[in-house]
């Protein structure tokens, strides 16, 4: 019982779209018109800069962290719960309950958020990948891809159990097929660098 309401916590959670809300409260505008036409951090950051962006990154990761952390501290078997229930939130924020299960985000934030709770070097090690692709090429998609493919290499090098490699690996698979028109567009050399500042009002 206690192993299906995490799961059911974690798609609830997941489904919150902060993108959407946030860019609703202060612009009133539609995040879904603008931009990529993604509700996720990097469009919103992109979109509106990083006085909304910020916070929908940090919101974005709380939902996979908390339902999988929760679940980790509290059911049994701890790595499995957290797997589940972060799964379901990573579920929830690509197709969100809230919005009809209209196309959501593509999981990046909220994935790191999933590992944080079970495997807090996985995720350390994942960000600092994140962040010096990042740096180095200036494109989110890149930084991402490049990260989640670190996942499951990560957890096997640091010794967590299957169902964290496992889990890895599939958060991989789901990062590079959310990112398949980002990959066409790198090969293609027209995918948008990212500017950690705004050059055009929204």
């Amino acid at each position: 019982m206690a192993f299906a309401a995490v799961v059911v916590l974690g798609y609830l959670l997941g489904s919150c779209p902060w993108g959407y809300w946030l860019v609703r409260l202060v612009r009133h505008e539609d995040i879904r018109s603008v931009g990529s036409g993604n509700i996720g951090a990097t469009n919103v950051w992109r979109t509106y800069g990083r006085r909304l962006g910020i916070p929908v990154v940090l919101l974005d990761t709380l939902k996979g962290f908390v339902p999988a952390l929760v679940a980790t501290l509290f059911v049994s078997p701890p790595h499995l719960a957290g797997i589940c229930a972060g799964a379901a939130a990573m579920l929830g924020h690509w197709r969100p309950l809230y919005l009809r299960f209209a196309k959501g985000g593509k999981m990046v934030a909220t994935c790191g958020g999933v590992f944080f709770g079970v495997a807090v070097f996985v995720a350390l090690t994942a960000g600092a990948v994140w962040i010096v692709t990042f740096l180095l090429f200036r494109y989110a998609s890149l930084a991402s891809i490049v990260a989640g493919i670190s996942l499951p290499v990560m957890a096997a090098v640091y010794g967590y159990p299957p169902p964290v490699i496992l889990f890895g690996a599939a958060a991989a698979v789901a990062i590079l097929y959310l990112h398949r028109a980002n990959l066409r567009r790198l090969r293609a050399g027209t995918e948008h660098r990212f500017r950690l500042r705004r050059t055009a009002s929204a």
